[in-house]
């Protein structure tokens, strides 16, 4: 499909070879000699490059998350698709998942494993027990979903109680009108906003691995069912902490906005501590084959 000017006819690099993600942001991707340019404009503490003129390993990434301030050519697009180098539109640090198209990847295991995994009622029980106990640091022996439910409800309860004396912020329980959410109080606007970061990140890892968004273990209704659930296991470790910590400051600090305040304190715990490739391998391991096969 590719052959000609752009110089490519062969070789693809497996994904399970590759290194991962790279994130680009405030530049312009381009094809230049048969592989991808990244030039690289201002560029903030964030970023991982500096400014200059780059070249992209095409094939030794699985998906590049191209970040605010940035461009991309027709012929980078082509060359991507060839390579089966996903890209994907995303937020600040990936707190949102504005575009992907489908990732196309070697092999189908992980989607045809989730899926097997989802038909059958025991085993997709037996899925959810295992989020719950990554989760709640426990194995459950309940089996009923909404049992189960309802114990993390009141864990999450809990949860808030404690995060917020951590914080030293007022909590007065999970509440907000979602015809009306900037009504709620701080703690409660930040919780949602933190919420839809790591929501973005989990969209993310979701496409990453070519997985099945709508089919969700835990989640069932939503058409982000599968995202939902993995966004989910990172909720007391970087959702409510980051909501917390955005209530505090801006409590300080009043003349900040609470939406972007929030984004911002989350993306940065996102990039800091590589949620995002922690999630693509939570992925991994919860649809592993006992077989060994892909």
């Amino acid at each position: 499909m590719l052959k000609g000017r752009l110089g490519l006819d062969s070789a693809k690099v497996p994904h399970r070879d590759r290194a991962g993600l790279l994130y680009l942001a405030r530049g312009a991707l381009t094809a230049r000699d048969g592989t991808l340019a990244f030039l690289q404009g201002q560029a903030t503490a964030a970023d991982a490059l500096g400014p200059g003129d780059y070249a992209i390993p095409l094939q030794g990434v699985s998906m590049i998350l191209l970040g605010p301030g940035s461009t991309v050519s027709h012929d980078a697009l082509r060359l991507l698709a060839y390579a089966r180098t996903g890209l994907a539109a995303v937020g600040e640090d990936g707190v949102r998942l504005y575009t992907a198209p489908p990732l196309i990847p070697d092999r189908s295991g992980l989607a045809r494993r989730q899926a097997r995994l989802w038909a059958d009622d025991a085993e997709r029980i037996a899925v959810a027990r295992r989020m719950y106990a990554w989760r709640l640091g426990e194995i459950l022996p309940h089996r009923s979903l909404d049992v189960l439910r309802g114990i993390e409800g009141a864990r999450m309860k809990e949860s808030y109680r404690l995060h917020a004396q951590r914080a030293r912020i007022e909590w007065r329980g999970r509440r907000y009108d979602r015809a009306d959410p900037g009504a709620a109080d701080f703690p409660n606007q930040a919780l949602n906003h933190a919420s839809s970061a790591v929501e973005g990140a989990a969209a993310i890892a979701v496409a990453a691995t070519a997985t099945i968004p709508q089919l969700g273990f835990i989640h069932e209704d939503p058409g982000q069912s599968f995202v939902l659930d993995i966004a989910d296991l990172h909720r007391d470790s970087i959702t409510i902490p980051s909501a917390f910590r955005a209530a505090k400051r801006i409590t300080e600090r009043p003349d900040e906005n609470i939406e972007r305040l929030t984004r911002r304190l989350t993306g940065e715990t996102l990039a800091r501590e590589h949620v995002i490739p922690a999630m693509i391998e939570r992925i991994k391991s919860l649809f592993e084959d006992p077989s060994g096969e892909e």
